[in-house]
């Protein structure tokens, strides 16, 4: 066996920045929001160049307090505060990594304190009644439009998968005869299988019977024509039909992730364990899933109207 080279050959260089070091580790789906907290928090610092362009060996410790105080006295939420933190330390803990600071320099950093506190959940979880009302705008739109975006929000709604989740689901991925979704692409690049429920199968076989069974990504656009085009729908995409859905449906404003935080609180009111919530919407953390449990609101808005005067 031959052994490894203690060097690369003469005239071979390695270069890589810290941002597109960090920004490469990160899951597909988190780049662009990593990113554009970096850009908007170097900005407070008067830096409008490229962030590859950023001198980041010279980012200290003040300079990550100036940012957190900066975004706390424009009123920016905690969670996106933390976050922009968060990319920061990325960074700098990549910097660190290519021998571009000092182990001080970067303990200095992480000692940037996270912000306290929480702020109300601005999403939402969808009623019974809410829920077939959006599923029955589809049904009655008999265009092959409406049976996608009837196996769409169905899916959804019966697995709490992400839009980026949905994005990469394949033919292959669905047992018509069981039941069984594979979802290959979670996050952090992790696999889960889940079972979509009796009543749940009939829109999804539908959508396959019109769709055909080729290769592919399992939902795809239409054409101007009513004709399937074999590539996978957008995120982007899928936000405009949750939208445009909700608004036939006339059940007001409604973003994919609602979809995904009615998965989880329905869950959690048929009387499933939290473990197993988690488990089931692809949570590395119990603390993640328990900020989807929107039951609170229910039983807050039923605690009021027991009221009587």
């Amino acid at each position: 066996m031959k052994s490894m080279p203690n060097s690369l050959p003469l005239g071979v260089q390695v270069s890589i920045d810290p941002v597109t070091l960090y920004l490469d580790n990160l899951a597909p789906t988190g780049r662009r929001s990593m990113r554009s907290a970096l850009n908007a928090a170097v900005k407070l610092l008067g830096f409008e160049d490229k962030l590859e362009n950023l001198p980041w060996q010279q980012i200290g410790y003040q300079h990550l307090a100036q940012i957190r105080n900066t975004l706390k006295q424009q009123g920016k939420a905690g969670n996106t505060i933390n976050l922009t933190l968060s990319a920061l330390r990325g960074v700098m803990k990549a910097c660190f990594n290519l021998k571009l600071i000092d182990a001080d320099q970067l303990l200095s950093i992480n000692a940037v304190k996270p912000v306290r506190g929480s702020r109300l959940s601005k999403g939402r979880s969808l009623s019974v009644t809410e829920i077939q009302k959006l599923l029955r705008v589809c049904r009655r739109d008999k265009t092959l439009t409406g049976k996608r975006d009837l196996a769409l929000l169905t899916l959804m709604l019966c697995t709490g998968l992400r839009r980026s989740e949905v994005v990469a689901l394949t033919v292959d991925d669905f047992d018509v005869k069981t039941g069984l979704l594979v979802v290959q692409s979670g996050k952090g690049n992790k696999q889960r299988q889940i079972y979509l429920n009796a009543d749940s199968r009939p829109a999804i076989r539908q959508w396959r019977q019109v769709r055909g069974n080729h290769e592919g990504r399992l939902f795809n656009p239409i054409n101007k024509a009513g004709q399937i085009i074999n590539k996978a729908l957008t995120g982007q995409a899928i936000y405009q039909i949750v939208q445009q859905r909700a608004e036939h449906a006339q059940i007001g404003e409604l973003r994919p992730h609602d979809l995904r935080r009615t998965f989880v609180t329905r869950l959690l009111e048929a009387g499933i364990d939290l473990n197993t919530t988690r488990q089931l919407a692809g949570h590395s953390d119990i603390k993640t899933t328990a900020r989807y449990d929107l039951r609170d609101q229910k039983a807050q808005k039923q605690a009021v109207q027991a009221l009587s005067f």
